[in-house]
């Protein structure tokens, strides 16, 4: 991890954000690990959407964390 020099302007926002970078990783992880083990289509399909709805979390926490560098 790099150390910055200055701190972001909302610190507890920034720690936030990387908590929920850390967590919708390993929950979209699972996820995909449950994917091909899963009873039918259905249950797959649920398992990939959930993953996806993540992966647009992931991403919208990751743009956030870019803007307060």
């Amino acid at each position: 991890m790099v150390e910055r020099f200055l701190e972001a302007d909302d610190p507890v926002l920034e720690e936030v954000l990387q908590w929920t970078v850390k967590r919708d990783a390993a929950d979209i992880q699972q996820l995909l690990e449950w994917l091909p083990n899963a009873a039918n289509r259905r249950d797959q399909r649920a398992l990939f959407e959930r993953a996806q709805a993540l992966m647009r979390e992931l991403n919208a926490a990751m743009n956030e964390l870019d803007q307060l560098s």
